[in-house]
């Protein structure tokens, strides 16, 4: 296993607001030095990272540990979506990790005669679906509806429910935030 020692100097002196000069002054090392190991151009002796770590200050333990947060991912391939469902009804959603996000967006499937359950979803927030193919009831409180390719919901707060109805799947585009599964 190799660590990337450059990049991991970088977001660790980036998190504590420090630029490469001011780093250099603290730890008594040149700005080019800095510049070459964030590069990863230099790769620096335990003693002169450790004498660099301490211009942060952070220890050379707590240094290796640090995970950097990885940058967020802008596109998502169809396989890359991660599967948050089971049995009859596939939740496909956008991103891994919704930390810090107010909007999940799932691509969902409804195997024929597949629901959500008799005890209704009731949720803060908002949310919103698009139906692209096959056939779902969508009961809301007493008020239901078969919606077909094309027709939408908008509701959350009021106890609501799905199903799908016909022979073929259907498949819905939805999102909602905050984020509830």
């Amino acid at each position: 296993m190799s660590v990337d020692i450059g990049n991991r100097l970088r977001r660790v002196r980036l998190r504590h607001n420090l630029s490469q000069r001011e780093l250099a002054k603290r730890a008594g090392v040149t700005n080019s030095t800095i510049s070459l190991i964030e590069s990863n151009s230099s790769n620096p002796s335990v003693g002169a990272l450790k004498r660099i770590l301490d211009g942060i200050p952070i220890g050379l333990a707590e240094f290796f540990s640090f995970e950097p947060e990885k940058p967020r991912k802008a596109f998502y391939a169809a396989e890359e979506l991660v599967e948050i469902g089971k049995g009859p009804i596939s939740y496909r959603q956008i991103g891994d990790n919704l930390f810090g996000r107010s909007l999940q967006i799932l691509k969902e499937c409804y195997q024929p005669g597949a629901d959500t359950g008799k005890v209704p979803l009731v949720h803060e927030g908002e949310e919103g679906g698009i139906v692209l193919s096959g056939r779902l009831e969508v009961a809301v409180e007493d008020e239901r509806r078969i919606l077909g390719p094309g027709d939408a919901y908008f509701e959350s707060r009021r106890p609501h429910r799905f199903r799908c109805v016909g022979p073929v799947p259907c498949e819905v585009i939805s999102a909602c935030t905050p984020p509830t599964f």
